[in-house]
């Protein structure tokens, strides 16, 4: 009798796996509230240098046990996983979130899947169908619907802000496609290490040339909120990094990619619990991404 080993979708999801997968969201889902919170001390650019800095201190000791084994062959695409992967997305993320709500955010980062899907397609030669480009045109409509919803609601204030988030999702779609496509054997852990060891330097640099510090010692909510993007460093990054990476590896891509649909559910009820106001038609829009982000994935 021919004997078969079971493939990585054959795999068995166990309690254990359901159960990193639902930590991951909420760690994840979190993010949103945890920059609010952090910006409740610091500006948006402090908070983004802090946030890349305490990641790459973290990743630090990775980085340093591989060093002698990275292909430096392939550092420019270290330099634009490590921008476009973390650098830039942190930046926009903590500027829009001086306009927009928590919630909002948490949603609209939800389109990260269909532009991953849409960067693929036209410059990665990803294949398509007319099915999953029909799951993009539905996740734009939600977008659109939580833009302008929100801007009449006061949810999001000036709609540009909301727009950072979307050029956010687009940075993180070209960082995927980037490591699919030409960093593919590379370890995910030396991934991260380097990359935010390229960004963390100038990083921190910009940070200690502003007033951190001093914000730090004199603002009355500097260190709760300097502990919020620490968690949000550690936890949110490296932590939940680990995570998906470990989740990919038991199970299989499509069980790992159901964290997609879990985040904003996550961050919406973290904006709840904070006082933010959700109507009925960020539902229509957030149901709109997620059979979008469905369509695409099928």
């Amino acid at each position: 009798m021919e004997n078969k080993t079971p493939s990585i979708t054959e795999n068995t999801i166990s309690l254990k796996n359901w159960f990193s997968l639902i930590l991951l969201s909420i760690v994840w889902g979190s993010s949103f509230i945890l920059i609010k919170k952090g910006l409740i001390a610091f500006n948006a650019t402090q908070l983004a240098s802090l946030r890349i800095s305490i990641s790459a201190l973290a990743f630090l000791p990775f980085f340093l046990i591989r060093l002698k084994v990275i292909d430096w062959s392939k550092f420019k695409y270290f330099i634009i996983v490590g921008l476009l992967g973390s650098g830039i997305p942190s930046y926009l993320y903590a500027f829009a979130q001086t306009e927009i709500s928590s919630s909002v955010a948490g949603l609209l980062n939800s389109l990260t899947p269909i532009f991953t899907l849409l960067a693929g397609i036209l410059f990665f030669r990803l294949q398509w169908k007319w099915s999953k480009l029909i799951g993009v045109f539905l996740g734009f409509i939600g977008a659109l619907f939580l833009i302008f919803i929100g801007e009449d609601t006061g949810l999001s204030g000036d709609f540009r802000y909301s727009l950072l988030i979307v050029l956010g999702t687009i940075c993180y779609a070209l960082s995927l496609n980037t490591v699919k496509t030409y960093l593919q054997d590379i370890p995910s852990l030396t991934i991260s290490s380097v990359s935010f060891f390229i960004i963390g330097i100038p990083a921190s640099i910009y940070l200690f040339n502003t007033d951190f510090l001093n914000v730090l010692q004199e603002h009355e909510h500097g260190w709760a909120s300097l502990g919020y993007v620490a968690t949000l460093s550690i936890l949110g990054t490296v932590l939940a990094s680990i995570i998906f990476f470990k989740i990919v590896q038991e199970t299989n891509p499509l069980f790992a990619s159901m964290v997609s649909y879990l985040i904003p559910i996550i961050a919406v009820l973290w904006g709840i619990l904070d006082g933010e106001s959700f109507f009925m038609m960020h539902t229509v829009g957030m149901a709109f991404i997620l059979i979008g982000v469905y369509i695409s994935k099928k």
